[in-house]
């Protein structure tokens, strides 16, 4: 077994873990049998210091022994012996990591039951107040209104104090305003509407919030399944609003629903604060085992430089905008909420208006994709994990999965047209839901590789921009079908917009860092 050694005395900074350490010397120790698993042998290849810098190629299956001025002490930068290897599926699903996750996703099924009750509590206050589709349209979107504000400003505070503190202000806020709805609609139009505004403002820190956390909790190679398991929340709270809904108005009243989901709220956060922390080293109950996994993983891209650059209040917003790649997901966010929006505002409309069923029925049909959604989410999570364990590109599998995200349902939505039953018309709804899924493990993972520093605000950028196409998606959908007397001919529009938005994401979208950044201030190794 041959070995070597190399040393460096001139001192070098490495971003480890949120800090720069100091290292003094360097000693590289390496055999041609490399004794256990890694998942990641590129360790170095340039290192920047202030008195010079020290290259050192790609070394294969070598261990890294480093003396930290600090205190003296060595680490290892790579696995050694004690070390275990990536967790099993049961160990994953049972670790504290995953337990976030689903917190996360509880947070995302209240917050879109919370915004789809109003789908289903429109068709009978219209009726009660004579209200044409046109005005239900305004009905609908005066949530979005509130959500339009807080997405830059929201992701901004998620960047600065972390995800864990503003999700639990924002859903106690939007469980508050939906508690308040029915108090709101009994005192006047303008009450109803800035309540349901207010709903939306909240819950525009809600995506930033869950990404910075997943960020700060899982390595790259498990981001996708836990965006596609808070996701997967996301998408069941359509369907629990859109199923609960009209039982729980038929006992307790058109308002029921917003009093039983705004206390729902209540007790999540309360769970939320006691048992969660923003970050693995601060949780009491994370395994050593766990801890020491995540923390390895995520060291394995360095960011080298002289100093560290902590978050700041005001981002730069300009240097973000310059980048094509951030307008390849504003543009795949915004398409994401036209068609979410669209789809989860007017199907069970849709559903009463083309097949003539009623209210209940019309919300089963409707809610049965979103489930699917769900489980399918799933799937595409694991499938871009896979990828990129196997070795595709970062780059190319967010491409994979945000073109299987928008053109199946492009297609989709060419079949629900035809459709003729509601029974035909329901599954080419869950086909189009269902396959729109993959999209999370596109641009929305992408969020955090582009610029994971900025995550939190470039989220809220994006949904800005989603939340403007949303508004004109949900109220446009209700003047078209007044005018031109159809709801096909504004599906086959969707459907358009979908294949455009992913030719335009597969042109000018990456998987790698971008330097958003002033030239030199940082170096990614990968």
């Amino acid at each position: 077994m041959s070995s070597c050694s190399l040393s460096t005395y001139r001192p070098i900074y490495v971003h480890i873990n949120n800090k720069f350490i100091g290292i003094k010397s360097i000693n590289l120790q390496f055999s041609s049998q490399f004794p256990y698993k890694s998942t990641n042998r590129k360790l170095f290849r340039n290192v920047s210091s202030n008195s010079g810098s020290v290259g050192l190629r790609t070394i294969v299956g070598c261990r890294v022994r480093t003396g930290v001025s600090s205190n003296d002490k060595s680490f290892d930068l790579a696995p050694n012996e004690d070390e275990a290897l990536a967790p099993n599926f049961l160990e994953f699903i049972t670790s504290e990591r995953v337990k976030v996750v689903s917190m996360l996703a509880l947070a995302l099924a209240l917050c879109n039951a919370d915004r789809v009750v109003m789908s289903v509590a429109i068709v009978p206050l219209s009726l009660a107040h004579g209200w044409s589709r046109s005005f239900s349209g305004i009905v609908q979107s005066s949530f979005l209104w509130g959500y339009l504000v807080s997405p830059i400003a929201g992701g901004t505070l998620v960047d600065y104090y972390g995800g864990k503190i503003v999700m639990a202000w924002g859903v106690a806020l939007w469980s508050l305003a939906t508690f308040l709805t029915p108090w709101a609609a009994d005192t006047s139009l303008l009450a109803l509407l800035a309540m349901r505004a207010v709903v939306g403002l909240a819950e525009g820190v809600a995506l930033p919030a869950m990404n910075n956390m997943v960020a700060r909790w899982f390595p790259q190679t498990e981001r996708a399944r836990a965006v596609a398991i808070a996701m997967g929340g996301f998408t069941s709270g359509n369907a629990i609003g859109l199923v609960l809904s009209p039982i729980l108005m038929s006992q307790a009243g058109i308002f029921g629903p917003f009093v039983i989901f705004g206390l729902s709220g209540f007790l999540w956060v309360l769970v939320w604060l006691s048992a969660t922390s923003s970050t693995p080293d601060r949780h009491p109950h994370i395994s050593k085992y766990e801890l020491e996994y995540i923390l390895r993983e995520k060291q394995k891209p360095l960011l080298m430089g002289n100093k560290h650059k902590p978050a700041t209040v005001i981002p730069p917003f300009r240097r973000l905008l310059s980048k094509m790649p951030t307008w390849s997901i504003i543009v795949a966010n915004a398409m994401h909420s036209w068609g979410f929006f669209v789809i989860l505002s007017w199907m069970p409309i849709y559903f009463n208006f083309v097949y003539h069923i009623d209210l209940r029925q019309a919300s089963w049909f409707s809610a049965v994709p979103w489930s699917v959604m769900a489980f399918t989410g799933y799937l595409g999570g694991l499938l871009s994990d896979m990828l990129i364990q196997r070795g595709t590109s970062v780059t190319l599998t967010r491409k994979i999965l945000q073109s299987i995200g928008f053109i199946a349902p492009g297609i989709a939505l060419i079949g629900l047209t035809a459709a003729k039953s509601p029974v035909m018309a329901s599954a080419w709804l869950t086909l189009a839901i269902g396959m729109k899924s993959f999209s999370h493990s596109g641009f929305l993972v992408n969020l955090q590789e582009i610029a994971p520093q900025y995550s939190g605000v470039l989220h809220g950028i994006s949904n800005t921009a989603g939340t403007f196409a949303a508004i004109l998606g949900t109220v446009g959908a209700g003047f078209f079908v007044e005018l031109v007397g159809s709801f096909q001919g504004f599906l086959l529009l969707t459907s358009l917009l979908y294949f455009l938005s992913a030719l335009f994401y597969i042109i000018f979208s990456t998987g790698e860092r971008v330097n958003f950044d002033e030239a030199g201030e940082f170096l990614l190794l990968q």
